[in-house]
C-alpha cells in the first residue's frame, strides 16, 4: 500500500477525538520484530475500542527502525513487515495510522555518525541528541518519512523526543553562529553566566528552525499528511504557534496524572490548533528499574473527563511488546474509557471556554528561569501550576493564558490572575494596568510579582524578600507556607487583607498577606508569599481557603457557583449555542505517590449549583443520558442541587 493508496475516508487529526498510541523503541534485542502481529490482533483492538487514530511504532529513541526501512538503521530482525500489518488492519476498517517517529533523539544515528551528535558544555560529545547543524534531517529522518508515506501511505505522524530534549550545542558550528547572529565572543556553560539567556533564546529559534524545516518539506512531498513535534507550542513552549503543525500533542506524566493533566490542557486550548493529550496507561515512579502496572478503567476515566472536558481530544498510551503485538488483555480498559469518552464527545469536543479566571503564563519570564532552552520533562511544574491547582479546588473556572493570547482582550475575563513571575514586558505590563483602571480586576501573586506593580499597589517593601517559615490563616486556622514572602507597608487607600504569622499560633506575631486597592474604575491586588509551588507540594486548606476569599472580594459574581465539595473541577464552556458546565470528581489518591492504582472514587455530592444567566432557561439536563433538573430561576440566577457526581457531568444549559 502505497501513498496513492491512502484511505479517503478517514478523520483529519483535527476532527478526531480518542486515538490510540503504541511504541517498544525497538533495540539491539528485537531480533523477531512481527512475529506474533496479525491482521486479527490489530482488528480486535479496532473493533473493541473504535478509535479515530492509531499511532504505532517505527522508530524510538534509540534510533532503531521497528519496520524494514531500506535506508538504514533497521532493527536485527524481522519475522514479517509489522507496520504493513497495522496499515492493512487501519485501512479495513477507515482508521487513520501514525507513527510515533523519535526526531531530535536519535542514539543510533549519533553512533554511526559522531560527527552528527551535539558537544555538550565538558567538550564531549552527546550520545543521544542529533545537532541543528548536522545534517540528520535532510539525510536520514525526512527520507524516512518520505519512505513511509511513499510505502505504506501513513497518514501523518507525532514526532517524539523534541521539545523537551533541547540541550545547548557547544560544537564549532553552533559557537560560530551563536557569535555571528549576537556578537558574543564568550560562550556561557551554567544560568547565571553573562549571555546565557541570549544562549538559549538561540537554541529555541533552533529549534524552531529544525521542526519548521521537517514540516515544511513533508506537507509539500504529501500535502494531506498530519504531522506535529511532540510538546510543540505547549507548557514547554509558552509562544505564539507560528510554526505549520497541523495539530498540538503531548503524553503528560504517568503519575499525578490527573493533576497534570489539569496544567497540561489549559496550556494548549487557546493556541489556535487542534489539541490531544496522551494519557499513560500505565504507569510507575522513577526508579531505575520501574515495575511497570496498568491503570484502572475508573482512573483512567477520571484523566479522560479531565482532558476532553477542556475541548480536547485524547488519546491512551499502551505497551507494544518486543516483537511489535500489543497485549490484548488490556483492551476492555481502552474499550470502556473510549465508550466513556464517546458518550460525551458532542458536549466537549472543540468546546469554546467561557472566559472567567484568567492565569497569566508569562512566557519570557518561564524561559528566562529555565537550565535548559525549553526545560525538561523531569523538571517540577512552575508555581503558576500550584496556583492553577489552588483556584479549581475553590471551584473556578480557570485558562492558563500567555500575553498573546490576553493581549488586545483582557476585557474580556472579570479577572486576571499574575501568579510569582518576575518578568513582564513593559507594554504588556502597562496593559494591564489600563486593563485595571478600566475596571478589570488584576490579582499578583508572590513577592515578585507584587515587586513589578508596587507603585500600582500603594505599599513600599521593607527589607528584601527572603524564604522563611510562615503560616496563612483562614477563618482561625493556619496552614503552613515554607517560601519567599516579602514584609511591606501599606501606603494610604491600600487596605490590608488576611495574615501571615510567624509561628503555628495564632497568638504570636504577624505580618499582612495581602493588600488591594482600587485603581480607576477597578482594582488591584497582591500577595505577599509565594503560594504556588507550597500548594503543588504541601497543599493546606487554610492556603486554599485564603486564595479563595481573596479572589472573591475581586470577584464576587462567577458565572457559577458550585458548593458542597472542593473535589470537583469546573469547567464552563459553551457548544452549539448552549452552556456547558463541566463538573469532574477529582477525589481519589491520583497523586498519592504509595498509591499505583485504585478501582473506586467516592462520589461527590450533593453539589448545590447556582448558574447566572440574563433569561429563563428552555432547559437544564444533566449529560451523558439527558437527565433533567428540577431548578429554579429567580433574579437572573438558575439554581438547583445536583445529588452526585461519581466521575463527569454535565450540566448543559439550553
Amino acid at each position: 500500500m502505497g501513498k496513492a493508496n491512502r484511505i479517503p475516508e478517514r478523520l483529519e487529526r483535527g476532527d478526531s477525538f480518542f486515538g490510540l498510541h503504541f511504541d517498544f523503541h525497538a533495540g539491539p534485542d528485537c531480533t523477531e520484530i512481527g512475529k506474533n502481529v496479525t491482521p486479527r490482533m490489530v482488528e480486535k483492538i479496532i473493533k473493541a475500542v473504535g478509535p479515530d487514530y492509531i499511532q504505532c511504532d517505527c522508530k524510538g529513541h534509540r534510533g532503531i527502525a521497528s519496520y524494514p526501512t531500506k535506508l538504514g538503521n533497521a532493527a536485527p530482525g524481522f519475522v514479517r513487515d509489522q507496520l504493513r500489518i497495522w496499515r492493512k488492519a487501519t485501512a479495513k476498517h477507515g482508521v487513520a495510522l501514525y507513527m510515533h517517529y523519535s526526531g531530535l533523539v536519535d542514539r543510533e544515528a549519533v553512533r554511526r555518525h559522531p560527527s552528527w551528535a551535539i558537544i555538550n558544555e565538558d567538550g564531549k560529545r552527546d550520545e543521544g541528541n542529533t545537532s541543528f547543524f548536522s545534517p540528520y534531517l535532510d539525510k536520514l529522518l525526512i527520507p524516512q518519512f518520505k519512505e513511509l508515506i511513499d510505502e505504506y501511505g501513513i497518514d501523518g505522524a507525532w514526532v517524539d523526543g523534541e521539545a523537551w530534549a533541547v540541550k545547548p550545542d557547544y560544537g564549532a558550528k553552533s559557537v560560530e553562529a551563536f557569535r555571528k547572529a549576537t556578537g558574543c565572543k564568550k560562550i556561557p556553560t551554567k544560568p547565571g553566566d553573562p549571555h546565557w539567556h541570549r544562549w538559549m533564546a538561540f537554541h529555541r529559534e533552533l529549534f524552531r528552525r529544525h521542526v519548521a524545516h521537517y514540516i515544511d518539506a513533508l506537507h509539500e512531498h504529501e500535502p494531506e499528511f498530519q504531522i506535529t513535534s511532540n510538546w510543540l507550542y505547549s507548557s514547554y513552549m509558552p509562544e505564539p504557534a507560528t510554526i505549520g503543525a497541523d495539530f498540538i500533542s503531548g503524553d503528560y506524566s504517568a503519575t499525578d496524572s490527573l493533576r497534570t493533566g489539569r496544567w497540561q490542557g489549559r496550556c494548549m486550548t487557546r493556541q489556535g490548533k487542534p489539541w490531544d493529550l496522551m494519557a499513560w496507561s500505565f504507569l510507575a515512579h522513577r526508579e531505575k528499574k520501574p515495575c511497570w502496572t496498568t491503570k484502572t478503567i475508573p482512573q483512567l476515566q477520571q484523566e479522560a473527563a479531565i482532558t476532553i472536558s477542556l475541548g480536547g481530544g485524547f488519546q491512551v498510551y499502551c505497551g507494544q511488546r518486543r516483537d511489535g503485538s500489543a497485549p490484548e488483555w488490556s483492551t476492555k480498559l481502552l474499550a470502556e474509557t473510549a465508550a466513556f469518552c464517546r458518550a460525551r464527545q458532542q458536549f466537549c469536543h472543540k468546546a469554546e471556554a467561557v472566559p472567567q479566571v484568567a492565569l497569566l503564563y508569562a512566557g519570557e519570564a518561564r524561559y528566562r528561569g529555565l537550565a535548559t532552552p525549553f526545560g525538561h520533562w523531569s523538571d517540577p511544574r512552575p508555581p503558576i501550576a500550584g496556583v492553577l491547582h489552588n483556584l479549581l479546588d475553590s471551584q473556578y473556572s480557570v485558562e492558563v493564558l500567555c500575553e498573546h493570547h490576553l493581549t488586545g482582550r483582557m476585557q474580556e475575563y472579570p479577572i486576571i490572575v499574575v501568579p510569582e513571575w518576575n518578568y513582564l514586558e513593559r507594554p504588556f505590563k502597562r496593559e494591564l494596568v489600563e486593563y485595571v483602571r478600566a475596571g478589570g480586576s488584576l490579582l499578583l501573586i508572590g513577592p515578585e510579582s507584587v515587586g513589578l506593580f508596587k507603585k500600582e499597589l500603594g505599599i513600599s517593601l521593607r527589607g528584601k524578600a527572603e524564604k522563611r517559615k510562615q503560616w496563612i490563616e483562614h477563618d482561625g486556622w493556619l496552614g503552613a507556607l515554607d517560601t519567599e514572602s516579602q514584609f511591606v507597608t501599606l501606603k494610604k487607600g491600600t487596605k490590608p487583607f488576611g495574615r501571615l504569622y510567624l509561628k503555628n499560633d495564632l497568638a504570636s506575631q504577624w505580618e499582612t498577606a495581602a493588600g488591594i486597592r482600587r485603581l480607576g474604575r477597578g482594582r488591584i491586588a497582591g500577595v505577599f508569599v509565594g503560594l504556588g509551588e507550597r500548594y503543588l507540594n504541601a497543599r493546606t486548606a487554610a492556603a486554599r481557603g485564603f486564595l479563595d476569599a481573596l479572589v472573591r472580594q475581586l470577584f464576587a459574581d462567577p458565572i457559577v457557583e458550585v458548593k458542597g465539595s472542593h473535589y470537583v473541577d469546573v469547567i464552563v464552556n459553551r457548544k452549539g449555542g448552549k452552556l456547558c458546565v463541566n463538573l469532574i470528581n477529582t477525589s481519589g489518591p491520583h497523586s498519592d505517590p504509595n498509591v499505583y492504582t485504585f478501582d473506586e472514587i467516592q462520589p461527590v455530592g450533593p453539589l448545590d449549583i447556582t448558574i447566572r444567566a440574563d433569561a429563563r432557561p428552555k432547559n437544564v439536563v444533566v449529560e451523558p443520558g439527558h437527565r433533567r433538573l428540577r431548578y429554579r430561576y429567580e433574579k437572573g440566577e438558575i439554581t438547583f442541587r445536583l445529588p452526585r457526581v461519581r466521575i463527569h457531568d454535565i450540566v448543559v444549559v439550553e
